[in-house]
């Protein structure tokens, strides 16, 4: 259901009688959350070293803590990426695979979610935009108060779009082009202003403030001051390789599509506008997290505040002939993740061991002081965010699908689908995946002890079968 933006104002209208930070209390006891959810951001951050995109202001908050250079989703799909992250349990112990598996009617529902759990032990949980899959927003009492729960990722208004052979183009769900509208004609904007509200309030409770941004997520319409951020004729295409799928098996390539998006993006010859689109709509994300942190650092809560910053998944931009997120590979896997934690991160560090989002639960209840309930399958990486060096053995694993599953260590990446056939990449001489090594005899011990991290647990797909 859309949510027009006269709603917004209604939400955010109260901000201009807020307490600002001068009357703010001291300080609690327990540690405060800012959670920040972007959608559909892979690893084109200028803070992980990509040096086309533009993002000054989530590089400016990562030079305050600690990034993690490999930091993995939990299933490269935004319902089945969130519900785990949330709910603590993992696709396969929940039968959440797709976006079409209503997490609600599943043993998802049963267990303790985050901002529960935080309420529970004391805290005040409060959010605007998309930290659930917006078609199964939670229960009411997952939150103490939220603002725009199950709102569509379409949140353009039609008559803001640009006209025909401005830049727009597109097909299906897939399109692009600039708005006419300035960056409150989206509704990242009135997330983020509501966001402001709350941090400019006084809190006698420790609070767990979730911002979840729609952007960079389709449809890539913005104004278009982010499009000029990129001319066209500057614009980088990602490394790819000729036949990049001969040596993947079906299973493989039945998720890359070659003949979908790619096909018809290549045939309009297109490669680079799409490419333009995705990077002006990561600059507006950046410029709406940049809002949120000006904000935030003029608060009273700055210096008793952890603030996280993940994406639910990364992207391919035409990588294996594939478009979106669904696969397995690096691209769809790989997603930003910061923390900034009082007297534990120190101002830009770096930890290049492998995580998974699953770490995000238990990491904050370890980091707030509170128990972690004894369903969640992550472990928490505090001890990462104090010694990034500090020994670490567990690879981070992402599922798409029934049992299908990928595990990453810093040297590999080992891919087993259901149907037993594989694909394996060494990452220190192969980063962008183009030679499957799982077929040599002499990889079959490394696929031996990789394979020891597969999950066991792969109940039946939750979801009705469909369009993929």
């Amino acid at each position: 259901m859309r949510r027009c933006l006269v709603a917004w104002a209604l939400v955010v209208a109260p901000f201009a009688t807020t307490t600002r930070a001068a009357d703010q209390p001291k300080t609690a006891a327990k540690p405060n959350v800012l959670f920040i959810a972007i959608d559909d951001l892979r690893d084109w951050v200028g803070f992980l070293g990509d040096n086309q995109v533009k993002t000054p202001n989530m590089d400016r908050l990562a030079a305050r803590g600690l990034t993690f250079t490999r930091s993995y989703c939990a299933a490269p799909v935004c319902n089945p990426s969130r519900t785990a992250l949330m709910s603590g349990l993992r696709p396969g112990s929940t039968g959440v695979y797709e976006n079409n598996a209503d997490w609600r009617t599943t043993n998802a529902a049963g267990v303790t979610h985050l901002t529960k759990h935080f309420m529970a032990n004391g805290y005040f949980a409060s959010g605007a935009g998309k930290i659930y899959h917006g078609s199964y927003p939670p229960p009411k009492d997952y939150w103490n108060d939220f603002a725009n729960q199950g709102a569509e990722e379409d949140d353009t208004p039609k008559a803001k779009k640009g006209k025909p052979g401005d830049d727009s183009w597109g097909f299906g769900n897939f399109q692009f082009g600039p708005t006419t509208g300035g960056d409150d004609s989206l509704a990242d904007y009135h997330i983020v202003s509501y966001c402001v509200k709350e941090l400019r309030k006084k809190h006698d409770k420790p609070f767990f403030l979730a911002c979840g941004l729609h952007k960079p997520h389709l449809p890539w319409h913005v104004p278009q001051k982010y499009f000029d951020l990129y001319p066209l004729d500057q614009i980088k295409l990602p490394p790819v390789k000729e036949n990049d799928l001969a040596d993947v098996p079906p299973a493989g390539f039945r998720m890359a599509k070659p003949a979908g998006d790619h096909k018809k993006i290549v045939e309009a010859g297109k490669w680079k506008e799409a490419v333009r689109a995705y990077l002006a709509t990561i600059s507006y994300c950046d410029a709406m997290v940049g809002r949120l942190i000006d904000e935030f650092d003029k608060s009273a809560y700055r210096d008793n505040t952890v603030v996280v910053l993940w994406s639910d998944h990364g992207w391919h931009l035409g990588e294996k002939e594939h478009w979106r997120k669904f696969a397995l590979w690096e691209e769809a896997t790989r997603s930003p993740a910061v923390y900034i934690v009082p007297g534990l991160t120190k101002p830009g560090t770096v930890c290049e061991r492998t995580v998974d989002h699953m770490s995000l639960y238990p990491t904050l209840c370890d980091l707030c002081g509170l128990d972690t309930p004894k369903h969640v399958q992550g472990k928490s990486i505090k001890s990462l965010l104090g010694d990034p060096a500090a020994p670490w053995a567990d690879p981070a694993v992402t599922t798409y699908l029934h049992n299908n599953h990928a595990v990453r260590t810093e040297k590999w990446r080992y891919i087993r689908y259901a149907d037993g056939s594989e694909e394996l990449y060494d990452h220190a001489a192969d980063p962008h995946e183009w030679t499957n090594l799982a077929t040599a005899e002499k990889y079959a011990g490394v696929k031996k002890d990789l394979a020891k991290w597969l999950p066991t647990e792969n109940k039946p797909d939750a979801g009705k079968k469909g369009k993929q």
